[in-house]
């Protein structure tokens, strides 16, 4: 399912563009919600170092999946960009929800028992603390000097700035569709 992800995802995004019937306000409203995915995603970005170090500062103190949370949100900004109406937001919502629960949720247990076999006992602590997706009220804590810093480098190491131009790009098709109503 990795490998299918992101294909899957274009193909979402392209059956969403079909059926999208945005207005202004649906533009507005998703548009800012999902710049809210997005900034959680270069958050993330800038503190991972996949592999390397299990990563716990940032926004992987409150969730193990912070990547993927935006997603989550960029996904239902996009959503309710593209819906005119009640009945559109529940058939593209339900086709995106779809798509996240399909893909996401086993690619998240994957990665999990990667992380689990990298890390040992240091990931089990973090995993029964901060969960899978939604996040905690309050950051999870281990110790000095497990604190670490954005690091804007990670964030295009990463290509983090791609989910920034495909946004750019969708929102351009939506908001020439609500221009001219097609």
């Amino acid at each position: 399912m990795q490998r299918w992800r992101v294909p899957l995802g274009f193909a979402c995004a392209g059956l969403f563009l079909l059926l999208a019937k945005p207005m202004p306000l649906t533009l507005a409203a998703g548009g800012a919600v999902a710049l809210a995915g997005l900034a959680l995603r270069a958050w993330a970005s800038g503190h991972i170092r996949k592999n390397a170090r299990l990563a716990v500062s940032g926004p992987y103190a409150y969730t193990r999946n912070p990547l993927y949370l935006g997603s989550l949100v960029l996904g239902l900004g996009f959503t309710i960009a593209a819906s005119s109406g009640v009945w559109r937001f529940v058939l593209l919502g339900s086709l995106f929800a779809s798509l996240f629960l399909g893909i996401y949720l086993p690619v998240m247990r994957v990665e999990a028992g990667t992380l689990a076999e990298l890390f040992g006992e240091e990931y089990r602590h973090y995993s029964e603390a901060v969960p899978l997706l939604l996040p905690r009220l309050k950051p999870y804590r281990v110790g000095e000097g497990t604190t670490v810093k954005f690091d804007p480098n990670l964030y295009l190491r990463y290509r983090e700035y791609r989910a920034a131009l495909g946004l750019l790009v969708a929102w351009g098709v939506l908001a020439l569709k609500a221009v001219l109503a097609v």
